[in-house]
C-alpha cells in the first residue's frame, strides 16, 4: 500500500513538472506578435521599399490602393471595399470572440517633392516622394493586419482597417481625406467605438511619443486677393498698389501673433505665396496670397480668423483698396481623448520599455486623423524612426527625408497589442 502511494506521488509530481514546462515553453500573446512581425521583417522592408520607389500624390493613388486591397484580400479579411473616399480602402477583421469593434488608420500619399536621397529604393517618379513617412505609415498597418489576421481565436471583436488618400490635402476644387472618407461612411457599418493612428517622429528607433490632449495644431489654408487700381508705374498717384498693400498687410498679420494673442497661446500665421502685377513699368491691380493658420485651441482659431479680417479690413481701407478672404481645407486640432491615452498607455510601455516612452510638447503641424476625433475618441502616437548613428534625423516634408526600417516591427509590435488590449478590456466591459 505503501508503493502505491509513493508511486501515485511520484505520477503526480510528473505530471506537474509536464504542466509547468508546457505553461513555461508556450508563448504568450506579447512573445507571439513579436516572433510574427520579426517573421515579416524582410517583406515589410520589401513593401516599404516599393512604395517609396512609387509614390503617388493626393487623390492619385492608384497603385498603391491596388496594392493594399490585394494584399488584405490575401490575408482573408472578412470586408474588403475600395473607392471609398476615391482611393481609400476599408477592410473589416472579425474576431472569434464577441467584442466591440475598434479602428486603425494609416494614410497612403506622398508629396510633391523631388528627392535627392540616394538609396536603392529611390523614388522613380520625378518630382514626387515619401516625405512625410506615409509608406512606413501603410506598411505598419498591412503588417499589424496580417499578423492578427492568424490571431483570430484571440480577438474579441472587430478590427477595422482604414487605408486613406490625400491626407496631406486634396487637389485645388477637389474633396479628400479624411472629410471624405468620413462622409462616405469609414466609420458606419459596423461603428467602431474608438480609432488609433501613428506617425512617424523624429524619435529614436524603439521609442514612441504621445500626447494626452492637443497633439498637433489645428490648420486652415487662407487665400487673400488684395484689389487696387492699376496705373503707369511712373504714375502711383494714378493707381491704387496692391503690391505695396500687400506688403503691408503681411506686416500687420504678424501683430496678431505678436501683440494680440496671449503669448502663451500657440499661433502661427504664415503667408507662403505672393503672386501680383503684370508687368515691372505697372502699378499692380491685383494680388493673391495663400498661407495656413496653426493653433492649440479653437477659441484662439475663431479668434484669430476675425483678427485676420479686421486687420485686412483697416490695411485695406486706408489705401482705397478692397480685399477677400477665404478658408479652406480645415483641420481641427488633433486631440487624443486623455482616457483612451490613460488606459493604452501601459501597453505601450509593456512592449517598448517605460525608457522608451517619451510625450514632448505638441507639434505645430496638421493632421486631419483629427477629423475621426471629432466622431469617435481617439489616440494618435508617433513611432521613432530616426536613428544618430545611421545618420539619420528624418524632417517631415524634406528632400532627404527617410526612416530606420527597423521601425516597421516596432510598429507592428506595438499597434498590434494596442488593438488586441484595448478590444480585451472593453469586451470584458460589456
Amino acid at each position: 500500500m505503501k508503493n502505491k502511494s509513493v508511486i501515485a506521488v511520484a505520477f503526480i509530481l510528473v505530471l506537474t513538472q509536464i504542466s509547468f514546462a508546457v505553461r513555461k515553453s508556450a508563448p504568450t500573446r506579447d512573445q507571439q506578435i513579436a516572433q510574427a512581425a520579426e517573421a515579416l521583417r524582410e517583406k515589410m522592408v520589401e513593401f516599404r521599399r516599393d512604395f517609396h520607389m512609387h509614390p503617388e500624390l493626393s487623390n492619385r493613388e492608384v497603385r498603391t490602393s491596388r496594392l493594399v486591397a490585394e494584399r488584405l484580400r490575401a490575408m482573408g479579411l472578412d470586408e474588403v471595399k475600395t473607392g471609398v473616399g476615391k482611393y481609400g480602402v476599408v477592410a473589416l477583421l472579425k474576431g472569434s470572440k464577441p467584442g466591440p469593434v475598434v479602428a486603425v488608420r494609416a494614410d497612403m500619399d506622398a508629396l510633391p517633392i523631388q528627392e535627392t536621397i540616394d538609396v536603392p529604393y529611390k523614388s522613380l517618379v520625378p518630382g514626387v516622394k515619401h516625405a512625410c513617412g506615409h509608406d512606413v505609415h501603410t506598411t505598419v498597418q498591412l503588417g499589424v493586419a496580417e499578423v492578427l489576421s492568424k490571431m483570430r481565436d484571440q480577438i474579441s471583436g472587430s478590427i477595422k482597417f482604414i487605408f486613406q488618400p490625400a491626407e496631406e490635402g486634396a487637389p485645388q476644387g477637389e474633396e479628400g481625406g479624411a472629410a471624405l472618407m468620413i462622409k462616405e461612411g469609414a466609420l458606419e457599418n459596423p461603428r467602431p467605438s474608438a480609432i488609433f493612428g501613428l506617425h512617424t517622429g523624429a524619435f529614436e528607433v524603439g521609442q514612441i511619443a504621445y500626447h494626452s490632449g492637443p497633439a498637433m495644431a489645428s490648420s486652415d489654408r487662407f487665400t487673400i486677393t488684395i484689389r487696387g487700381k492699376k496705373a503707369h508705374g511712373a504714375q502711383p498717384q494714378l493707381g491704387v498698389d496692391a503690391v505695396v498693400i500687400a506688403a503691408e498687410c503681411v506686416t500687420a498679420l504678424q501683430t496678431i501673433r505678436s501683440r494680440r494673442t496671449d503669448p502663451l497661446e500657440p499661433l502661427v500665421i504664415t503667408v507662403g505665396t505672393i503672386n501680383g502685377g503684370d508687368r515691372y513699368n505697372i502699378i499692380g491691380g491685383e494680388v493673391r496670397m495663400e498661407g495656413t493658420m496653426r493653433t492649440m485651441s479653437e477659441e484662439v482659431r475663431t479668434r484669430s480668423q476675425e483678427m485676420m479680417k479686421q486687420t485686412l479690413a483697416g490695411v485695406t481701407s486706408t489705401y482705397g483698396a478692397s480685399f477677400d478672404l477665404q478658408f479652406d481645407s480645415p483641420n481641427p486640432v488633433t486631440y487624443n481623448d486623455p482616457r483612451l491615452v490613460e488606459e493604452t498607455l501601459p501597453t505601450i510601455r509593456r512592449i517598448v520599455g517605460d525608457a522608451n516612452v517619451v510625450s514632448p510638447k505638441p507639434f505645430m503641424p496638421a493632421e486631419d486623423f483629427s477629423l475621426y476625433q471629432k466622431v469617435i475618441p481617439g489616440f494618435f502616437y508617433f513611432l521613432g524612426v530616426a536613428n544618430k548613428s545611421k545618420g539619420l534625423m528624418p524632417a517631415w516634408h524634406t528632400a532627404d527625408f527617410d526612416v530606420d526600417e527597423e521601425s516597421l516591427v516596432v510598429g507592428v509590435k506595438v499597434m498590434s497589442n494596442v488593438l488586441l488590449d484595448y478590444l480585451d478590456h472593453h469586451a470584458a466591459q460589456k
